[in-house]
């Protein structure tokens, strides 16, 4: 395959990488309007232009022997050589099982050499592979496998508590377009892949043709506040450019070995850690199939990671291991810590105990690919703890007026905005939800509450909406609500996130008895949330009400529900 025509050196040193973040790669320009709450990352680095399987190719090409998936569970090891070799057999099986361009593929699977596989192969066949959370139960997943018109499902067999056979069995009679189901390390994953077979080397040669960077490749369901997720569809473009610059932003190159204990149905787990990292030749380590902070160590430890990616409750966890001193950690340098915020102590071990002198911040929603600010390597921990960063490369950020949408003075709080690359192309049939999320110009309109400073990096203040930040997991209230309608002990309910030590927020079902003098109880309701929600979404504190604080306009007052709650 011959080179792109635009040059990228990928093997980089860390010093030039370096050099050129110092010399304004991704910083925050403002020609204009000095005072305006704008900044945009400009950049002497192009664009990607490619599409995933174009970018794994070159990858492959320039390092075939350096290793591309680690899954330390298992043992097995790919180098790029190999890795494209089995990327590209599951995608034979899959064209031999009749997978269009533009066919929708499942996967609801925790994390496991599998999942990348399948994240590659149905880039390469211009397939579009919807993200299940393995944590969604009967009622969440069959919604998705509807609404976005599932034809092949990838599904791990079980996981703690969860049995994903049992559970497709359940709907799969609702699912009309639900054709096949391949479960990983079940027999129907090695008869999907004997479908496979070199002769179709011409037909993905031809299919590789007939794709676009712009073509929709991914769709990731994002909490719904009207009762059910949407379905963020991103673009080859979207995913392959943010993971590249978010390396780029931490001199990823060759030599990096990330480890990964993030789930992969995020866009952490997929962009900033996967595509980051064949973007620029270096190794996924997938440390076990969820986040045990043992385990993470143990595979940063073995497998001599240069980078590990966290939202701040596993570097807790990580740091409060009784034995953390005696695992070596010498061969970190950096690492990504999103979701929520890092409280400052948090971030000074971090830095001091896991030798991470390089750790980077960064902000984003599933809707932006996900990320539209990072810090930096040379960043200060005040910049680090106290803002997300500023504007990557390509990318336009603003905060304005969320009422008249007029972009405020740099220092005074606004709704912040994205634009750029990265915006999803839209929610997955649903034009009109997409209309209210990105307005006429283009602007992806966060719902988030920021302050620019005067020197670019941006602090989040708070949301617009009130979406709940339970450990890295976005949770919307307005869908647990609908939910727990359904109740017959409940008249009505509202649900708020109030605090918690560990977890940043937890949830509040704020209720209404049908019969006041027969409440449900927590443990009740929980029961009830069992097995149809996200164990992350069920209510973990219930308060009985007779009725809820209102405004003039018959509005619930959202916030003296949260003030009101002794903690």
């Amino acid at each position: 395959m011959s080179e792109a025509p635009y040059t990228r050196d990928t093997g980089a040193s860390a010093s030039a990488s370096a050099s050129a973040s110092a010399a304004g790669e991704g910083s925050a320009s403002r020609p204009l309007g000095q005072g305006a709450s704008y900044a945009h990352g400009t950049s002497a680095t192009a664009l990607l232009g490619d599409t995933i399987g174009a970018d794994l190719d070159r990858t492959a090409q320039r390092w075939p022997d350096r290793e591309a998936l680690v899954d330390v569970a298992s043992g097995r090891r790919w180098t790029y050589r190999r890795f494209v070799e089995d990327v590209d057999r599951l995608a034979y099986a899959l064209l031999a099982s009749g997978v269009a361009k533009g066919d929708r593929v499942g996967i609801w699977a925790v994390n496991c050499a599998e999942w990348v596989l399948v994240q590659y192969a149905t880039a390469r066949i211009g397939a579009i592979m919807v993200n299940i959370n393995p944590a969604y139960r009967t009622h969440e997943v069959e919604y998705v496998l509807r609404q976005a018109g599932i034809s092949v499902l990838f599904a791990s067999l079980s996981h703690r508590t969860s049995d994903y056979r049992a559970m497709v069995e359940q709907v799969r009679g609702n699912c009309p377009q639900l054709r096949e189901t391949v479960y990983f390390g079940d027999p129907s994953w090695n008869a999907l892949l004997r479908r496979g077979t070199p002769d179709l080397r011409e037909d993905l040669h031809t299919r590789g043709n007939e794709l676009s960077c712009d073509d929709p490749i991914n769709i990731q369901y994002t909490s719904g506040t009207t009762g059910f997720p949407k379905g963020a569809t991103l673009s080859h473009h979207n995913i392959l450019n943010n993971g590249y610059f978010v390396g780029e932003s931490i001199a990823y190159s060759e030599l990096d070995r990330i480890c990964i204990p993030v789930p992969f149905y995020h866009c952490f787990g997929m962009v900033m850690g996967n595509l980051a990292a064949t973007s620029h030749g270096a190794c996924i380590v997938v440390p076990a199939p969820s986040f045990d902070p043992k385990a993470t160590l143990e595979a940063v430890q073995q497998e001599r990671c240069t980078s590990l990616y966290g939202v701040p409750t596993m570097f807790i966890a990580e740091l409060n291991l009784p034995d953390f001193a005696s695992y070596d950690l010498s061969s970190l340098r950096t690492g990504i810590m999103a979701g929520s915020p890092c409280p400052v102590e948090v971030m000074k071990r971090v830095v001091a105990e896991m030798n991470m002198a390089e750790v980077s911040i960064c902000y984003g929603m599933t809707e932006t690919s996900p990320v539209s600010t990072q810090t930096r390597r040379e960043d200060d921990l005040e910049h680090r703890t106290g803002t997300v960063g500023r504007v990557l490369p390509h990318i336009e950020v603003k905060v304005v007026d969320p009422v008249d949408g007029v972009t405020r003075p740099r220092g005074v709080a606004g709704e912040l905005c994205t634009r750029g690359y990265s915006v999803m192309l839209g929610y997955w049939n649903e034009p009109e939800k997409t209309a209210e999320s990105i307005d006429a110009g283009r602007w992806m309109h966060t719902g988030d509450l920021a302050v620019m400073r005067e020197d670019g990096y941006v602090e989040i203040v708070g949301r617009i909406k009130d979406m709940i930040i339970r450990g890295g997991e976005n949770i919307y209230p307005r869908e647990i609500e609908e939910f727990l309608y359904g109740h017959p002990g409940i008249r009505d309910v509202q649900v708020v996130g109030v605090p918690h030590e560990k977890y940043g927020e937890e949830v509040l079902a704020c209720v209404i008895p049908a019969d006041a003098t027969d409440p449900p109880s927590l443990e009740e309701l929980r029961a009830y949330c069992e097995g149809r929600l996200a164990h992350y979404k069920i209510p973990s504190r219930l308060r009985i009400m007779d009725a809820f604080p209102m405004t003039v306009s018959g509005k619930v007052r959202k916030i003296e529900l949260r003030e009101g709650h002794a903690l």
